[in-house]
């Protein structure tokens, strides 16, 4: 196809049409389109040719259901009309174009005035901050009057709001005018043109200035206070009699702003939908540069520093972001070609190679692309405003595959985002939110005409929402065998209606900068479940902490595991509330039915005002739950007699009036929900094992940053791993029979294996039978002065002890280390290095003391010499259990040893390995005993008037001294 003819040097306006249902709109845009020269013959509604009204099911209903858009060929700007659904129910369709426009027109039903739904439509425009022009439609109906409409305007909707109906012409205008032979045609009176500069000047005070100096205001002031929405401008007509429609066109093309872009390429999607061929169509409007066809595309947004979106060199893009070179999913980046760009208007097309900033087009070959996307310098949407309050089950008929049509309904939710279809795996069922039951039948047509299935829905559920209360730090880790992720998010509630915010404040230093992203990535990824019922969470910040990778072991999945589970095991923590929808409402009832709509409202748990009184008719505001309100209308009209009007929009998510009775109703057990676990996975033993959510802490690798914040200021305090709680363990008599049990059987097995060696060592093992007596010829028999020394040499192994001390577990055990730990791990530490030295030197054992180092990465372990006792780090993934178990496996059999812990699995092992135990509690009564011992001894010692050396040494060193002193030893080495 050729290009469009359209001047590419133009001024390019993007404007929608919005309206509560059946103002007029449709109509309205018709006769603009007809004016403006952009089609030929008047199309209407009521009689299906409707230009904007493309689909049958349109036609059908006289509805607009999908947003479609026009090109108007104005004579100095080129202005992309957007039609967008009246109904309440595909609200959310209209809402994605709000955040392309340059201005919106507003159609307002002289006959009706400003509706509930209008007002909704204000607060969207006023949060997207769009400038708005007004249109009242149906001026030629009886009843309707100019004046009070204005002043509706001014009271309902903004005080601002200014009639331009009587604008002066521009002089092209009035020239042309005159020579068509026109009558009255000039300029306006100058008491109109007066009263209409004064109500502009009241708008803002720097125009009011330059009005009360020059007794005029200029158009680029106008303009200026249209952009910064402190003028509306408002005109009257009929568009199906194209009264005023002419006007108004003139009026919007003179005074409508006009953005200017950046040179850099930017642009934001807003809509997607397929074409008759099924082709994906990604509609978006151009916001920087240009866009050419066979343009590489991605969703790297150079609009935040994480997020750069479109490069057209891969090779720089590689360089700049090395991540970017994994698989789409790990990274969530994608990289696409455009096919083809298409400029619609109507149901045609005209295709373009290139197309300039200010531009609304369509394009193909975008396969990932969603709603409220940012492309290149264009930022991502925030969270809409309007989103569907009710859910409902999707009946499939029977013999239908329920997975080939969850796949076909993603499809359709690619294109209606609102819709969140979710796939219940316990229930078999698939389940879809929705606005109201006219989208209900829209869907039920949708689903039949595209994939040939007809569908049914159940009764709607009002859509739950969950937030917590408190700050909490969450804990994930990921760590079956060969695999690695450990990530810490604080979990912080933010403000009502503000969503979920996601944002990093760890170190690169701790964590690589691409692991952050697809972290964050991981967390936008999905809908995460809460822990009251199920629902989605909401109103939330969530911030990276910290987090640990393996060099190694760490792929992409791993932390997408890790992410999951940090959030669910902090919304663990947390103090969960369970939200409901709420609507704002204005009820309109006569006076003599206040008392019953103030009974009605306190029953529905709806919160209210004081009743104002207008006219005849009372007036109510506030705000209510929806679920109390859903069947509210039809109950008003029965007690008001038809006189009575409900105007609802929705407020937002606020607590559950009944939240405990709604959470025992749906019943949902976060334990059981294996989707969404709230336990992590660690490794031991060369195998991964599940750790319950609240003892996480125990187990993980990484510090916690909420208590390192919360730490004394000016003291650094170490977190010690919490893998073995220190307590002391209470057995039953049994238990204690059964690990006897356990111990003697060691011990024969001990026994037996000594017999074997004897074996052996005479020639009568069972090998010796197999080789026969040609066996016995290779043993060697020994001397009876060589079996003496060897019989004394194994009396003396197996009378040396030793003492293993699980050192942590030691620490948190006894109350004065524990204190001690608190403000310095380092002073815990010396300490207990100094009482086990105390204590080898009057026990005379091996003491081995056994710290935990394992969540140093690529440490190899260390041995001290602590004065006389021997001091272990473990090495990486080694923890104290693992080398006690170890070493009591290896010498336990040939020396006696001791192992002093507190843990009662450990305690088990160890019983089992026919070695001694000492509790924590034990080994502090046995210090005590030797400390007071040694003082005794000191005490005791007598008293001399001299103090000689040998004195205070131990008896046999003084007898070793003594010979070095005497020579004796001397004289033997020489003899």
């Amino acid at each position: 196809m050729a290009e469009p003819s359209h001047n590419q040097s133009k001024r390019r306006v993007c404007a929608a049409l919005l309206a509560h249902v059946d103002a007029g709109k449709t109509t309205l845009s018709e006769g603009l389109l007809y004016v403006s020269g952009a089609i030929r013959r008047l199309g209407r509604v009521d009689k299906r040719d409707a230009f904007l009204d493309t689909s049958p099911l349109e036609r059908e209903r006289g509805i607009t259901i999908f947003s479609k858009q026009a090109v108007l060929g104005l004579e100095e700007m080129e202005a992309t009309l957007l039609d967008t659904p009246g109904h309440v129910d595909f609200s959310a369709e209209m809402e994605r174009t709000l955040q392309v426009l340059d201005a919106a027109i507003l159609v307002i039903s002289g006959a009706d005035g400003v509706q509930g739904h209008t007002q909704t439509l204000w607060k969207l425009l006023s949060r997207y901050q769009v400038p708005v022009f007004v249109f009242v439609n149906k001026m030629d109906q009886e009843g309707t009057d100019a004046g009070k409409l204005l002043e509706e305007l001014k009271k309902r909707l903004d005080e601002n709001c200014v009639d331009f109906s009587a604008c002066p012409k521009t002089r092209k205008e009035s020239h042309d005018e005159k020579a068509a032979g026109i009558d009255g045609a000039g300029e306006a009176s100058d008491g109109d043109l007066e009263a209409f500069y004064e109500n502009i000047a009241m708008c803002g005070e720097t125009v009011l200035d330059a009005f009360l100096e020059q007794g005029t205001v200029a158009d680029e002031e106008i303009r200026k206070l249209i952009l910064e929405r402190k003028c509306f401008p408002c005109f009257f007509g009929s568009a199906l009699k194209l009264t005023g429609v002419e006007e108004f066109l003139r009026g919007f093309e003179r005074y409508v702003p006009v953005r200017s872009y950046p040179d850099t390429f930017g642009a934001k999607v807003y809509k997607i939908s397929r074409d008759d061929q099924g082709n994906r169509l990604t509609y978006l409007k151009v916001t920087g540069g240009s866009l050419r066809v066979k343009d590489l595309l991605t969703n790297r947004s150079t609009a935040a520093p994480d997020r750069p979106n479109r490069e057209k060199k891969p090779k720089e893009t590689a360089e700049a972001y090395p991540e970017a070179a994994g698989p789409a999913e790990e990274t969530g980046f994608w990289e696409e070609k455009v096919n083809q760009i298409r400029i619609y208007s109507g149901a045609k097309y005209e295709a373009a190679e290139e197309v300039q900033a200010g531009t609304v087009c369509a394009v193909t070959g975008l396969t990932k692309t969603y709603p409220g996307e940012g492309l290149g310098i264009e930022a991502e949407s925030g969270m809409p405003i309007l989103e569907p309050v009710l859910t409902y089950q999707i009946q499939l008929p029977p013999g239908c595959d329920v997975h080939v049509m969850l796949k076909n309904l993603r499809q359709l939710e690619e294109e209606e985002p609102m819709l969140h279809i979710a796939w219940n795996e316990a229930l078999g069922e698939i389940h879809a939110q929705l606005m109201g039951e006219v989208q209900i039948e829209i869907l039920k047509r949708l689903i039949q005409d595209r994939f040939h299935v007809p569908v049914e829905f159940g009764s709607g559920n009002i859509v739950y929402k969950e937030t917590i209360a408190d700050r909490v730090e969450g804990v994930g880790h990921f760590e079956p065998l060969r695999h690695y992720a450990e990530v810490h998010l604080l979990l912080e509630p933010g403000e009502p209606g503000s969503g979920l915010q996601f944002a990093s404040a760890c170190s690169e230093d701790v964590l690589d900068r691409n692991w952050q992203r697809l972290i964050l990535t991981h967390l936008e990824e999905r809908e995460h479940a809460g822990v009251l019922t199920g629902s989605a969470i909401t109103d939330m910040r969530i911030t990276l902490a910290s987090g640990r990778a393996h060099q190694k072991h760490t792929e992409g999945g791993d932390f997408r595991q890790a992410t999951y589970r940090a959030v669910r095991q902090g919304l663990k923590k947390a103090r969960s509330i369970l939200l409901e929808p709420c609507y704002d409402y204005r009820l309109e009832v006569p006076s003599d039915s206040v008392g019953r709509a103030l009974s009605d409202l306190q029953r529905m748990h709806g919160t209210f005002g004081t009743p104002e009184q207008d006219g005849e008719t009372a007036v109510i505001e506030g705000i209510a739950p929806v679920v109390c309100m859903r069947d509210y209308q039809t109950e008003l009209a029965a007690y008001t007699k038809g006189r009575g009007r409900l105007f609802c929009s929705l407020k937002g998510y606020l607590p559950c009036h009944d939240g405990e009775a709604v959470v025992k109703r749906i019943g949902y057990d976060s334990e059981r929900d294996t989707e969404n676990p709230t336990g992590s996975v660690f490794c031991a033993h060369g195998a991964g094992f599940v750790v319950q959510w609240d003892q996480v802490e125990e187990y993980m690798h990484l510090e916690s940053v909420l208590q390192k914040e919360e730490g004394p200021k000016g003291t650094e305090v170490e977190r010690i791993p919490r893998g073995r709680p220190a307590r002391e363990l209470t057995l039953s008599p049994e238990e204690e029979r059964e690990l006897d049990r356990l111990a003697e059987a060691s011990r024969r097995r001990a026994a037996q294996a000594q017999k074997k060696v004897s074996y052996a060592g005479t020639g009568k093992s069972p090998d010796a039978k197999v080789h026969g007596r040609h066996a016995s010829a290779h043993v060697k028999k020994d001397s009876p002065g060589t079996q003496s020394r060897r019989a004394t040499q194994k009396k003396q192994e197996k009378q040396k002890e030793y003492l293993l001390v699980d050192g942590y577990n030691i620490i948190f055990a006894w109350e004065d280390l524990k204190e001690l730990a608190e403000t310095s791990i380092d002073g815990a530490r010396g300490k207990l290095m100094d009482v086990l030295s105390n204590y080898q030197g009057a026990k005379k054992c091996t003491v081995i003391l056994v710290f935990d180092a394992y969540r140093l990465e690529g440490f190899p372990g260390e041995v001290q010499r602590y004065h006389n006792i021997y001091v272990v780090y473990t090495k990486e993934a080694e923890t104290a259990d693992q080398y006690i178990e170890k070493t009591a496996h290896e010498i336990g059999r040939k020396y006696h040893v001791t192992v002093a812990t507190s843990d009662g699995t450990e305690q088990v092992i160890i019983r089992g390995q026919g070695c001694s135990l000492l509790s924590a509690k034990e080994l502090q009564e046995e210090v005590e005993l030797v400390n007071r011992e040694l003082r005794r001894e000191y005490l005791e010692r007598p008293g001399q008037g001299k103090n000689y050396l040998f004195e205070w040494l131990d008896k046999e060193t003084a007898e070793q001294m003594e010979e070095v002193r005497l020579g004796t030893k001397r004289q033997e080495r020489r003899s």
